[in-house]
């Protein structure tokens, strides 16, 4: 029985077992009214207004999985993982294990990349993309973050795995000076002198009448960081690296209340995060088992750093002739400097005869953007929405060393109108939604040579041109309020790396504007879903499987850089996710599970018959929680089972082993602020990182041990 057969059945049987847990909710209703006010509680957190799926609908009425990790998990959740794609990664199960660098590359939403976005302003890159989506913002001026899963052209290009949103803090509701001040200190289980870290951040907000800001600033240093038998981790020093790097950001919040319904808002942040090169990496034994690791040291060249700048300005009225009205343009520019090395890739003669040439690379990018929409209910239950999207992004990738064109300086063009229609019927008894987005794409490249390593060949520029009608459609049904089933179809839209493609051109006479390796991904999703919302019930079960005729994968070269490869790409899978309000009064079980399979076609017979392998997928997960309330104290306490798993096509050395992680945390709420003891890894856990284990199986050098147990103290104070 392969992977696809066993996930239909788990699929089945998930069904089976949420309809039975939902026979029961459903008898009860009409005799219990306190479970009802319950559930009518609960169901307030479905009526917060999610900014990514584009409409004010609340959540019940999309036929899509839509998840909200808000202001109190995500604090929380923090503290004890560290960043937000950590924090992301812990919650959820369908969430590849972060790799724990600066580089997310290989890091997935159900098997596929998805677009992080900073209300509603994409932060990947299409051209060129550099992986570090998930470190261009402090988490500590994020409010909450709105996840949509799978394939979808809500937010336009790039979402092929799902929307990432976050959401930043919002305006102050009260008059004069209010704020938050955060202090952590951070050290891993040997109390290491290098490997103490900490962090303070302040954000200070004004009212007056229709005027307010908020202004704010963090710093944080991290120290080296040790594995599970008190070894220090290896650094990556081509990628880049999380630990021994100081980060700092600075926010800016302005808005004016032009009326009752119309605001207008500028939002300004700069992050910046750059290790600080103090160690030099010592090669592991993957024969032995022995992972690499770190000494004291100078890093050759410029540190590895990753620098995000954004400017938003929104103009939103929520009763302009009776609709919504919203208006964002934005402007976004980063700048992504890689670790370098004496790779052959970037060998020269005529530079260096040697061969010994030391060279690292670096992304410049700069993108310019505008979103524009109205809703409105035109008649009863029935919701309109149109809008149009433009989005102007110029990248190229350079040598630093030398200041030679790696990829050369490539323009990318999107212009998306689009419309989406919501109606109710049988007092939303039926629910049908649908709708279109027309997503026309040129791109520009001059002619350009290769370097030395792709032949110096001589590349003739081109602007291809692409435009694709992306449709959607959903059917909801909620036979009584908290219990609904849903199935939709959505199309993905995104380019391939075209960096990667055009940097590794060696055949002469290439043509951009005939050259078929970048045409667009289209990726096809479909989706089956039923949701529980009842009492103490929290419950939802769902089964996708998404394709691509025409996809991309990463494999990696003998220099360790990944290549791109063009080849056809299914996946498919199931989540489910079960929580439960005890009788214990305060406290909350969770529980997720999600099993993917994918499949490549590595031969072009038109067969997928290889599967993804740990560079593209990750692996099955099982995920607990605890969480308890009681006043001013609070304990949270998780365990991630990332289960083993093997690789048809892939060698045995690229099988997984798996391995379980628990976190936890204690919180107590005084006047003078909140304190918080936090524990990652609680329990020491020493474990080699899912894509060491997978994908680099004969580079001992970057053969990394996952970080050990790391405990962090924390003074969070709000007034």
């Amino acid at each position: 029985m392969n992977r696809f057969t066993h996930i239909g059945r788990t699929a089945s049987l998930g069904l089976l077992v949420f309809a039975m847990h939902s026979a029961p909710a459903m008898a009860q209703q009409g005799k219990d009214t306190g479970s009802q006010i319950k559930q009518d509680q609960r169901r307030t957190t479905d009526e917060i207004i999610v900014t990514a799926t584009r409409t004010k609908l609340p959540i019940s009425a999309l036929p899509i999985t839509v998840d909200i990790v808000d202001t109190q998990k995500l604090t929380s959740q923090v503290a004890m993982s560290g960043s937000t794609v950590d924090a992301i990664s812990a919650l959820v199960p369908s969430f590849s294990p972060t790799r724990q660098k600066l580089t997310g590359s290989g890091e997935s939403l159900r098997g596929r990349s998805p677009l992080f976005a900073i209300n509603g302003v994409p932060q990947t890159t299409p051209i060129r993309n550099s992986s570090r989506d998930g470190h261009s913002l402090d988490p500590f001026f994020v409010d909450r973050i709105e996840l949509i899963y799978g394939s979808n052209a809500l937010q336009g290009i790039g979402a092929t795995g799902g929307v990432i949103n976050q959401v930043l803090v919002s305006a102050p509701e009260v008059e004069g000076i209010s704020g938050r001040t955060l202090v952590q200190a951070s050290a891993d289980s040997g109390f290491d002198d290098d490997g103490f870290g900490g962090k303070v951040a302040a954000l200070i907000n004004y009212r007056s009448g229709a005027f307010d800001a908020s202004i704010g600033a963090t710093f944080e240093r991290r120290g080296a960081f040790y594995d599970g038998h008190g070894n220090r981790i290896g650094v990556d020093t081509t990628q880049g690296e999380i630990q021994d790097s100081d980060s700092y950001s600075i926010f800016g919040r302005f808005g004016y209340q032009l009326s009752d319904s119309a605001r207008i808002e500028l939002v300004a942040n700069r992050f910046s995060l750059e290790s600080n090169t103090n160690y030099v990496p010592v090669a592991g034994d993957r024969a032995t088992g022995i992972p690499s690791t770190s000494v004291r040291g100078t890093t050759p060249g410029e540190p590895a750093s990753n620098r995000n700048e954004l400017i938003s300005l929104s103009l939103t009225d929520d009763d302009l002739g009776g609709g919504t009205f919203t208006l964002q343009g934005f402007f976004n520019r980063s700048r992504d400097i890689f670790g370098g090395g004496v790779f052959g890739t970037f060998q020269d003669p005529s530079i260096d005869p040697s061969g010994t040439l030391f060279e690292q690379s670096a992304n410049r990018s700069r993108k310019l953007g505008g979103k524009l929409s109205y809703e409105r209910e035109l008649i009863e239950n029935l919701t309109i929405t149109g809008g149009f999207d433009a989005l102007f992004d110029r990248t190229k990738q350079v040598l630093v060393q030398t200041d030679r064109t790696w990829v050369p300086e490539t323009e990318f063009q999107s212009l998306a109108p689009f419309t989406q229609a919501n109606l109710g019927l049988f007092d939303r008894l039926i629910t049908i939604a649908g709708g279109v987005r027309w997503e026309n794409v040129e791109l520009k490249v001059d002619d350009f040579t290769t370097i030395a390593s792709a032949g110096n060949t001589m590349v003739a520029g081109g602007n291809p041109k692409f435009d694709e009608f992306l449709p959607n459609v959903g059917l909801i049904i909620e036979p009584i309020t908290g219990i609904r089933a849903y199935g939709s179809y959505t199309k993905g839209y995104t380019i391939p790396d075209v960096g990667r493609i055009l940097r590794g051109i060696n055949t002469p006479g290439v043509d951009i504007d005939n050259f078929l390796d970048v045409n667009p991904i289209i990726s096809d999703n479909r989706e089956l879903g039923l949701e529980v919302k009842r009492g103490p019930l929290d419950a939802s079960v769902t089964y996708f499987w998404s394709s691509s005729d025409f996809g991309q994968r990463l494999v990696l070269n003998t220099d360790g850089i990944f290549d791109l490869r063009r080849e056809a790409v299914e996946i498919e899978g199931i989540e489910i996710n079960l929580g439960v309000e005890t009788p214990l009064p305060g406290l909350k079980i969770g529980v997720g599970y999600s099993d993917l399979a994918g499949r490549v076609d590595t031969d072009g017979d038109g067969k997928v018959d290889d599967d993804l392998d740990g560079s593209n997928i990750s692996p099955d997960r099982f995920n607990l929680s605890a969480n308890y309330e009681n006043g001013p104290f609070s304990a949270v306490a998780q365990a991630q089972f990332y289960l083993s798993r093997s690789f048809k096509g892939q060698p045995s050395s690229a099988d997984f082993e798996g391995y379980t992680l628990f976190n936890a945390q204690v919180r107590y709420e005084t006047e003078l602020g909140a304190f918080s003891l936090s524990a990652q890894n609680l329990f020491d856990e020493y474990y080699i990182s899912y894509d060491s284990d997978t994908v680099r199986t004969t580079d001992s050098s970057r053969f990394y041990a996952g970080r050990g147990r790391t405990v962090t103290l924390g003074w969070d104070w709000r007034f």
